[in-house]
């Protein structure tokens, strides 16, 4: 079992849902997902975890690699929503990586600090995405 996701930028600041499993299976497509995000929009990205079944110590590796990733481009990465089975906990030389309850209260968090995102919005995710979901909406 892999992970589907999806990429949206707001105005400066970009949300990657996520669903599935991300167990060692899917770390390769998640690290995927990250190279798309690193390309695609500025500021920070908040790794919306909503429609993610669970995640395996692997999987949990891979978030942290993806917020050195990020920090190594000048983006921070914030999580909304993680899974109910366990808790992430970084190594020390990881970059602070923030957790929201959902994602609501990441964006609300966001909007309080930067102001109402923008019309503007650009998307794009794999193809088992399903069609009509929208982030943050």
């Amino acid at each position: 079992m892999t992970i589907e996701w999806r990429y949206t930028v707001k105005q400066d600041l970009g949300i990657l849902s996520v669903s599935g499993y991300l167990g060692p299976d899917a770390v390769h497509r998640f690290a995927g997902a990250i190279g798309w995000v690193v390309g695609r929009g500025d500021g920070p990205v908040i790794v919306d975890l909503t429609e993610l079944r669970s995640w395996s110590a692997e999987g949990q590796t891979a978030i942290t690699e993806a917020a050195r990733r990020l920090a190594a481009a000048g983006r921070s990465l914030e999580l909304a929503a993680i899974p109910a089975d366990g808790s992430l906990v970084p190594d020390g030389d990881c970059p602070p990586i923030p957790v929201h309850a959902d994602l609501a209260g990441a964006l609300a968090a966001h909007s309080t600090r930067q102001g109402e995102p923008s019309e503007g919005r650009h998307e794009w995710r794999t193809t088992g995405w399903r069609a009509g979901d929208d982030a943050g909406e």
